[in-house]
């Protein structure tokens, strides 16, 4: 299905990876800390990867895709700020692997998809602190192109950035989960409306799971979003919360 306003689908495209400057608030985004955490440099943060993804489903659907569209993205290798990445499809139009141009090994796989899922009750699970964020700004429409990507859909249209839905998950994580240095490893993203830049949202979380992996402590939260009531996205989330 071809973008509403004639734009030609782009399954394909390159972008050089950056972190922006609200992401420092992780010491894992500066360089200071991902050395202090084993890493050569600093990594790019996770959502700003996923902005990277969302421009293929976003220049073939459009709007639609905000309406009611799912994604899946998981983080199997980090991306460190300035290389160039590689988007392709692979095996459908809407499975993505991001890659660097000197690197075939995907460092990130993401599956999305126009089916829609009503938003599921919240699982049982340790309460976390609801936080209200205005939805504009760092949480805006512009997400993506203050990160290097060209599509100015959500920008024009004064709608939030699909990306800003792990984003304010993030933030849930950084404020009441994360002891230092934090990685985020996957999100499920599911979309129940489109949202208007300005409005004013609730992030109202659970940690529904704790567990230690290869790099530490892993956190699994269910995230609702609610804009005036309604759930506008909701989100599985996971992170390395503690690193070794």
């Amino acid at each position: 299905m071809a973008h509403p306003d004639g734009v030609p689908p782009l399954r394909d495209h390159q972008v050089v990876a950056q972190n922006l400057p609200e992401h420092a608030r992780n010491p894992i985004h500066t360089d200071e800390g991902a050395r202090a955490a084993g890493f050569d440099r600093a990594l790019v943060a996770g959502v700003t990867t996923y902005a990277y993804l969302a421009n293929v489903p976003s220049r073939d659907w459009g709007i639609e895709w905000v309406h009611h569209g799912t994604a899946e993205v998981r983080f199997r290798r980090p991306i460190f700020d300035g290389e160039r990445l590689a988007i392709q499809a692979v095996g459908d139009a809407h499975t993505l692997a991001v890659t660097t141009t000197t690197d075939d090994d995907p460092r990130v796989l993401c599956s999305m998809s126009l089916a829609g899922t009503p938003a599921a009750e919240l699982r049982d699970g340790e309460e976390l602190p609801t936080i209200e964020r205005e939805l504009e700004g760092e949480y805006g429409g512009d997400y993506a192109a203050r990160a290097g990507d060209s599509l100015p859909l959500f920008a024009i249209g004064e709608i939030v950035h699909p990306a800003v839905w792990p984003a304010l998950a993030n933030d849930m994580v950084h404020r009441h989960v994360a002891r230092g240095s934090w990685v985020h490893t996957r999100s499920i993203v599911r979309h129940h409306a489109p949202v208007a830049t300005g409005s004013l949202a609730s992030i109202i979380a659970r940690v529904i799971d704790r567990r230690n992996g290869s790099l530490g402590e892993r956190a699994v939260l269910d995230v609702h979003i609610t804009v005036e009531g309604v759930v506008v996205a909701s989100l599985e989330h996971e992170a390395y919360v503690a690193l070794r």
